[in-house]
C-alpha cells in the first residue's frame, strides 16, 4: 500500500488531469476545496472519481459520497481510506 504523502501526490495528479487546466499537480494544496477553490464540474469530477478508482484500486461508495468530502483533498482522501477499510 502507498503512504499518505503517496495518494496525496497521485491524487493531485488525477485531479489535474481530470480538470485538464493546465495547473501543475504540484501546484494543488490539501486544503483546496475540490469544487470551490478547483472549479471542477460534473464531467470532469466522473472522470476525476473514475480514475480514483482505477488508480487505487478502490470501489468509491458513491451514494455515500457527500459534498462534504470533497471540502478538500484531503477530505477526500479521507474519505477514499474509509472505502477501503470498508471493503477490507
Amino acid at each position: 500500500m502507498e503512504s499518505d504523502m503517496d495518494e496525496m501526490a497521485l491524487l493531485k495528479q488525477l485531479l489535474a488531469e481530470a480538470v485538464g487546466d493546465g495547473t501543475p499537480a504540484a501546484e494543488i494544496d490539501d486544503d483546496a476545496d475540490i469544487v470551490n477553490d478547483i472549479g471542477i464540474d460534473s464531467i470532469q469530477m466522473i472522470t476525476f472519481l473514475l480514475s480514483v478508482e482505477d488508480a487505487l484500486d478502490v470501489n468509491l461508495d458513491f451514494e455515500n459520497l457527500d459534498l462534504a468530502d470533497l471540502t478538500s483533498l484531503r477530505q477526500f482522501h479521507t474519505f477514499v481510506v474509509s472505502m477501503r477499510a470498508t471493503a477490507a
